[in-house]
């Protein structure tokens, strides 16, 4: 083999590497494109827990979306707004709950799609919301024999 030859193998190596490496730091970072956006809505929280900007939104866990940002409403609740494909057809009963992957993972938005037959629309309120779950305030409660919403 001449040494062109090799010096070609070498640097088709060495850009595979570096496109490995760019591509799995995307990946673990969390930033990806998803492509256009499709409609946001928004849902109402009392506990968040750790969930972020660009959390996912999943349904039947299959990623449907992210979160773009959270916000303080008048009341001092938390107004999360969800941007999730154009091509979902979401009645006005849909619900979210945050949820957690696994015992200490990442959070993220899990919709239950309702049973009605109006749609919900680009901009529209989510009713039917499920708090995060604090497991510090669960602990709390089961050790000291209290309620968790009464303490």
């Amino acid at each position: 083999m001449q040494s062109s030859q090799k010096d070609l193998v070498v640097g088709i190596f060495v850009m595979l590497g570096l496109s490995a490496v760019a591509y799995l730091s995307l990946e673990v970072g969390g930033m990806s494109y998803s492509g256009p956006g499709g409609f946001t809505m928004t849902a109402t929280f009392d506990e968040i827990g750790a969930l972020t900007p660009r959390a996912p939104v999943v349904i039947s866990g299959v990623k449907v979306g992210q979160v773009t940002s959270i916000n303080l409403d008048d009341d001092l609740r938390a107004i999360v707004v969800l941007d999730v494909r154009p091509d979902l057809d979401l009645s006005i009963d849909t619900s979210a709950s945050i949820r957690t992957s696994g015992l200490l993972g990442n959070q993220y938005i899990a919709l239950e799609p309702g049973g009605e037959i109006d749609l919900i629309q680009d901009g529209e309120s989510l009713d039917f919301t499920e708090s995060a779950l604090n497991l510090e305030k669960l602990i709390g409660a089961f050790i000291h024999g209290s309620d968790v919403e009464g303490e």
